[in-house]
């Protein structure tokens, strides 16, 4: 594809020295090529910067940044100021794309006449076991219906990535400072600014599971954000269409099980767990009923309800079976 449209692809990193290479030597191989990669190095400690400066001396489209240590949300932000393209994509340092990744996004920007682009990923853990995320239905949407599928992890996320923006949409929205599942936050927010959005059924993102990673590491009370943050985001959207209720409260029950899943083993905040184990049994009939929420969803709502010690053994054979774990 010809265009001379300028992508600006963002990449925060910390502490990634054992992944940065992969990273970029996939966004370096872009078929798409009207690109800058501008690298966010966000007060790493290890090997990354170096890393960052050796690939930008062989290609003048690396932009590297060094700023004292803020988070994802506040480097994605620094890369988002720095940027110069119309179009902005995010990708995170630990994870690698296909290399039609940007060409793919962009081409269905256009046929579609859309607002922003949405492609599919794949999960790939340390087993080798690869999950690929699926997408089944109209090409182009608007932005209740993709709200609806996101609300019901309907083959769209709330991840940053996988994901073309026009950079005007940042005027208006941030991501969080200081939080975590801070796309939580901040994709809703685009999906409310876009009359069109196209969606692509191919996965060209490869997400990369990380134990060792922020949010899969041990529990702490930073984790609650995700459900802080998914009731603003029901709050916001019901304000917009009153009639996603129902997937709204889909959304926050997800966020109240996922919670406990992070919290499955650790012997602190138990009042906040009792709290959570109580709202999920008060809400239990109203997703049992819903058709579109997921059969998961539904199998740990009930398992909760009758026991949670069993849910919780429950969760971690799950766990280990969708790793590929023997």
């Amino acid at each position: 594809m010809t265009s001379d449209a300028l992508v600006s692809i963002i990449v925060p990193v910390y502490n990634v020295e054992k992944y940065i290479q992969r990273c970029l030597d996939s966004l370096l191989v872009q078929t798409y090529k009207r690109i800058e990669i501008l690298l966010v190095n966000d007060g790493s400690t290890d090997h990354s910067l170096a890393i960052c400066e050796r690939n930008a001396e062989k290609d003048d489209r690396i932009h590297v940044y060094t700023k004292p240590n803020g988070g994802l949300s506040d480097a994605r932000n620094f890369g988002i100021l720095k940027s110069k393209g119309e179009w902005l994509s995010f990708v995170d340092s630990d994870d690698y794309v296909d290399s039609d990744y940007i060409e793919y996004l962009y081409s269905i920007l256009q046929n579609g006449h859309a607002s922003m682009a949405i492609c599919q990923h794949r999960v790939v853990f340390s087993s080798g076991k690869v999950h690929t995320n699926l997408y089944r239905g109209r090409s182009v949407i608007d932005a209740h219906t993709a709200l609806e599928r996101m609300l019901y992890h309907d083959g769209i996320d709330t991840s940053a990535w996988a994901k073309l923006y026009p950079k005007k949409y940042f005027d208006k929205v941030l991501f969080p400072k200081g939080k975590l599942f801070e796309d939580i936050a901040t994709t809703y927010k685009t999906f409310l600014l876009s009359d069109r959005i196209a969606v692509g059924e191919q996965a060209k993102y490869n997400y990369m599971f990380r134990t060792d990673s922020i949010v899969n590491n041990d529990f702490s009370s930073k984790k609650f954000d995700l459900i802080s943050m998914t009731e603003s985001m029901a709050t916001d959207v019901e304000s917009v269409y009153p009639d996603l209720k129902q997937a709204t409260l889909r959304r926050i029950i997800y966020a109240y099980i996922s919670t406990l899943n992070q919290m499955s083993g650790s012997r602190k905040h138990l009042e906040m767990r009792n709290e959570i184990i109580s709202k999920i049994r008060r809400y239990r009939k109203s997703i049992l009923s819903d058709r579109r929420a997921p059969f998961r969803d539904k199998a740990a709502v009930m398992l909760i309800s009758v026991n949670y010690v069993l849910y919780a053994k429950t969760w971690q054979l799950y766990l280990r079976f969708k790793k590929g774990e023997s």
